[in-house]
């Protein structure tokens, strides 16, 4: 099947992980399967082996050469610090591909380890299933994220709230090394050897940087922008994380842990769907200020690594953490920019923008379509376009668009480019996930998954899916599924 797995993160310091093997299941069958991913990584699967790769991706055999551990790690949890780990997650190796990168390769929700903190170390069908369309569309958006391999179910029950059918997500990502990671690392290391974790991320992650004179600041500046950048395409899209605790944020730069993940109709700043999430701290709105505040985290793990003089490492990590605000106010600019067309920078960019997003919020206007309406000039068959404000706004973004450089068609296509038709509408994928999962019927999944493949392109064959909930988003609530 193509299987080349290593285990560089195995030779790291006991501490940061346990050997696990997963917990065996009654009957293993794929109910997804992600051919292209498969592709890229190096492996292949047919009819004839897709009971031999079901078994190895529900964690009853193993794949040649995986030597399957958990990994440790701590987090703030709405700001509260607690010891986790992979409770239901156990990563079978790195698959190294042709070209020289590497893959990890994670079963979630395959069995109990020495983190599970009394779980059951399991995943229910429903949401592993979510986790592979909403990651999968994320992809497609060209979002930095985890990604799906495999739904395989269990053919046992899982207890939530009700009973639920099992299942166990093959989750891929450059690695699972987490701002919690550090946390646990910098309290359960020895200086030394923390030091060493740190440069084995440099090498995995920011190889530009293993040459660097000063590689601690150096990595914090890195890991800042990656997540200024990374928050900035969240909000492109309307994607709210839900529950952006440390353990929740990738050292890589990717999305990562999609649990009560939603996306956005009508725009708000403070929308929030998950059910966790009483007091909005992950609000859509909030998330630049959350990331901010994780990474503050991040830099105070880094202390002993930066002075041995506590107060001059305070200093010279606060000198970076707080060029955070400006450095997102930048690129968030530079996104709406994209958005809006405007190809060259002018004082009044900011302003006219957010006058947009004023007016969507006074009206009740959705997120996504309004920007695609905008991009394709397609304003005449809506009621709401003919309010005055909106008029005048316009007006005025039209006449900001001739003072562009270039051509008028290299606005709309740097808008088409920006701007998706398709996001993974919360009512949709409750749709699909309640018929695979109620109803045995895995068809409405199929066609969503189909649909959010090309999110960038008008197609009147889907023009259902482009539509928000008649109701809107009244009372819809995510949860983590844990």
């Amino acid at each position: 099947m193509g299987w080349r797995l290593e285990h560089s993160y195995a030779t790291l310091p006991q501490p940061l992980f346990s050997r696990v093997k997963p917990t065996p299941v009654q009957k293993p069958q794929a109910v997804l399967f992600n051919q292209r991913l498969a592709q890229v990584l190096g492996l292949s699967a047919t009819k004839d082996t897709m009971e031999e790769l079901a078994s190895m991706l529900g964690g009853n055999t193993l794949p040649p050469g995986a030597e399957p551990i958990a990994q440790a790690y701590m987090g703030h949890q709405f700001g509260y610090p607690n010891m986790l780990g992979d409770g239901r997650a156990i990563l079978l190796g790195e698959q190294l591909i042709p070209n020289g990168l590497r893959f990890d390769i994670q079963l979630k929700g395959s069995g109990i380890t020495r983190y599970s903190r009394r779980g059951d170390g399991r995943a229910t069908l429903y949401s592993m299933l979510r986790e592979y369309i909403i990651s999968e569309a994320m992809h497609h958006l060209g979002i930095p994220t985890t990604r799906s391999l495999a739904v395989v179910a269990t053919g046992e029950p899982v207890y939530r709230e009700a009973e639920h059918e099992g299942a166990v997500l093959t989750r891929v990502a450059a690695s699972h090394i987490r701002v919690g990671t550090f946390e646990y690392a910098s309290a359960h290391l020895p200086k030394a050897e923390f030091e060493a974790f740190l440069q084995y991320v440099i090498a995995r992650h920011y190889p530009q940087l293993t040459e660097s004179s000063d590689p601690v600041i150096d990595l914090l500046k890195a890991l800042m922008e990656r997540q200024a950048d990374l928050i900035a395409e969240w909000m492109r899209v309307g994607f709210i994380h839900g529950v952006m605790n440390t353990d929740n944020m990738s050292v890589a730069g990717e999305t990562i842990d999609y649990g009560p993940c939603a996306f956005m109709n009508n725009y708000h700043p403070g929308t929030v769907f998950s059910s966790i999430d009483t007091g909005g701290r992950y609000a859509f709105g909030n998330q630049p200020a959350i990331a901010h505040w994780n990474l503050a985290v991040f830099a105070t793990t880094l202390l002993p690594l930066l002075n041995d003089d506590n107060e001059k490492a305070i200093d010279q990590a606060r000198e970076v953490i707080y060029r955070f605000e400006s450095l997102f106010a930048e690129k968030w600019t530079a996104t709406l920019r994209r958005k809006l067309g405007m190809l060259n920078e002018l004082p009044i960019d900011k302003a006219l923008a957010d006058e947009l997003l004023q007016w969507m919020q006074q009206n009740q206007a959705d997120y996504t379509n309004t920007f695609v309406d905008l991009t394709s000039n397609t304003f005449t068959q809506n009621p709401a376009y003919q309010d005055d404000a909106f008029k005048h706004w316009h007006a005025r973004w039209q006449q900001r668009l001739l003072h562009n450089e270039q051509p008028e068609g290299e606005a709309y296509r740097i808008m088409r480019a920006a701007n998706p038709v398709f996001i993974p509408r919360n009512h949709l994928v409750e749709e699909a996930l309640e018929a695979a999962t109620l109803g045995k019927d895995m068809s409405l999944v199929y066609k969503l998954l189909q649909v959010l493949e090309t999110p960038y392109s008008l197609n009147a064959n889907y023009e259902a899916y482009r539509q928000p909930p008649a109701a809107g988003d009244v009372g819809y609530r995510t949860f983590c599924g844990t």
